[in-house]
């Protein structure tokens, strides 16, 4: 038998806990390419390999797809060579592209020209297909047959996404940085002129020291999101899709200053319109509108951003394609909308449907039938680590420790708590209890921090995400206890904040904070605003109160903001009144 301390006696209970959560792993679910026809040939046992694909072409007549083993392969008429196999010869039985197999693909955008871009994860960008107008980076408008990486001002640099217009393209780097090349017509690649872009060129002018988030491509036009929610155009804007308020186009990024003190987090084009959804689930839309794709109730094109009117639960994601005028957005609990053009009906206001993706919606009503992103799945024939650590949480069937937290157990796995907190590590070291007794904080908050261990992920309501904001931030001591069930006590004291590292401090009250913008309304926002000032988490406090005085009709109305404490009550009227909530 090995002494304890040894390497074995150490190692082993890990490998034991890793070996019994995969053991008990099951089967995940397929990505479901059936509703694209051009994958109607494919037989059933490779349609189970798929795990990333993309429709595109004119007609919805070209494909990619990378496999559970990261080959990729390629179907279709093959356009310009835009399958990237070395020729132009089209295929309906799949031919594998051997320059991509492994690689990887993170990002995928297509052209009208036609032209593909894919991002790997090692952040590398390729590039294949139509290039009259230099849209492949390579300094030449000779068309590739095969994917080329596209490295001129990009080596060093990581892509995380790339997006394609009609005939150019714009990468997104992980410093934030957009680059983009191509045709150039109306300024789309943001470089101040009208001359086409032949090489990737970093994109400055208003977004120099700024950090881009989220970009996207329409016709002729190009948008990006910041970190900080400020959204930016640039290119074609003749029909008001850079929501700027006017028609004139934009040779760099230029901000949307209609948009001013809304937190974007994401934006998608259409061909001529643009849909931006808001950190509150707020979906904005603005440009053309001949096929109602605003969801505005008309045809009239906005120039400005217009807020649409959902009658629905909050939206986490909005969809368009730059290929046709349709539009799509997902509620947060998983209903699917849909509106613009509909199989040649124009849909002028926002319709449920019966899907649970926006995936959907493409294939059966846009024009033509393709993807308005890379369609991904994570899967294999087991699941993995981080999904078998989830599925065990709490499970007494193999755990080693359990926690008694208001009269409720709580069964984890010891390796993992000591894998995951140094503070863990050093207490679960001293003590070989099966119990542990936790004080002060309350059972779902406490669950909640140990099911983050298991699954880097905050699960709580807005309401009680807030006092996870200040409890987690606690700092743990040990204190020895003897009586009762268990042999051990442990406190937990909320309010001190200075150890940073101890439960990942700053991500955990990340997390939590988006869990309250995700669940802030009229009825708890008073509350929730009022957790924040007493926490003093001021960007959250910023936010609520930015909330509060948006709705501030129905917000006056609730019982919570009758029983508000005087002093706030005071601080928020006069805060309110400086930004003109009581104006006539």
């Amino acid at each position: 038998m090995e002494r304890p301390g040894t390497w074995t006696s150490t190692f082993l209970p890990h490998a034991i806990l890793l070996k019994n959560v995969i053991h008990t792993a099951r089967a995940r679910t397929m990505l479901d390419v059936g509703k694209w026809p051009v994958f109607a040939f494919l037989p059933p046992d490779e349609l189970r390999l798929i795990r990333q694909a993309c429709v595109f072409g004119s007609a919805g007549n070209e494909a990619l797809y990378v496999t559970v083993n990261d080959e990729v392969f390629a179907l279709g008429t093959n356009c310009s060579g835009c399958l990237g196999l070395g020729d132009m010869q089209s295929t309906i039985e799949p031919r594998r592209i051997d320059v991509l197999c492994g690689k990887k693909i993170v990002s995928l955008s297509y052209g009208t020209g036609p032209h593909v871009v894919i991002a790997t994860t090692d952040g590398e960008v390729y590039a294949w297909g139509h290039n009259g107008y230099s849209q492949l980076g390579n300094g030449t408008t000779n068309h590739g047959l095969t994917p080329a990486q596209v490295s001129t001002n990009l080596l060093g640099k990581k892509v995380t996404q790339v997006a394609c217009g009609s005939h150019h393209t714009i990468a997104l780097t992980t410093e934030g940085e957009v680059f983009a090349w191509g045709y150039n017509n109306s300024g789309q690649v943001g470089s101040g002129s009208t001359a086409n872009q032949p090489t990737p060129r970093r994109v400055s002018s208003c977004l120099q020291n700024k950090v881009v988030v989220n970009i996207a491509c329409g016709q002729l036009c190009s948008m990006a999101v910041l970190d900080n929610g400020e959204a930016y155009g640039w290119g074609y804007n003749c029909n008001g899709q850079l929501g700027l308020g006017n028609n004139g186009n934009q040779q760099t990024p230029c901000r949307i200053a209609a948009l001013q003190g809304i937190n974007i987090v994401q934006v998608a084009c259409g061909y001529a319109h643009t849909l931006a959804l808001t950190d509150e689930g707020l979906v904005y839309a603005w440009g053309a509108n001949s096929y109602g794709q605003l969801g505005t109730g008309n045809k009239s094109n906005q120039a400005w951003p217009t807020l649409i009117n959902m009658d629905k639960e909050r939206m986490v994601e909005v969809a368009a394609c730059h290929t046709c005028h349709t539009s799509a957005a997902r509620t947060q609990g998983g209903q699917v909308l849909m509106w613009g053009h509909c199989r040649g009906q124009a849909v002028a206001t926002p319709h449920l449907t019966h899907f649970t993706s926006t995936d959907d919606v493409f294939a059966c009503f846009a024009t033509p039938a393709v993807t308005w992103h890379l369609l991904a799945v994570d899967g294999d024939d087991h699941l993995t680590v981080a999904q078998s650590l989830k599925k065990e949480f709490d499970s007494p069937e193999i755990s080693d420790l359990k926690f008694l937290v208001d009269g409720k157990y709580i069964h984890v796995h010891k390796a993992l708590l000591k894998i995951r907190c140094e503070h863990f590590r050093e207490l679960l070291n001293d003590t070989d209890e099966e119990a542990i007794e936790v004080h002060q904080f309350s059972y779902l908050v406490y669950r909640a921090f140990l099911e983050y261990l298991y699954t880097d992920t905050i699960n709580l309501p807005p309401e009680d995400a807030i006092v996870a904001l200040i409890e987690i931030s606690g700092s743990l001591y040990h204190i020895p206890h003897r009586s009762g069930p268990v042999d051990t006590t442990w406190v937990l004291h909320p309010g001190l904040l200075d150890l940073a590292t101890f439960y990942r401090e700053t991500r955990l009250k990340r997390l939590c904070q988006e869990t309250i913008k995700r669940g802030i309304c009229e009825e708890n926002a008073i509350t929730l605003l009022s957790a924040a000032v007493k926490y003093e988490a001021r960007d959250l406090e910023e936010f609520c109160f930015k909330f509060c005085v948006n709705h501030l009709t129905a917000v006056t109305q609730t019982q919570a903001f009758t029983d508000m404490d005087h002093e706030l009550l005071k601080n928020f009227i006069s805060k309110a009144s400086r930004f003109g909530a009581f104006k006539n």
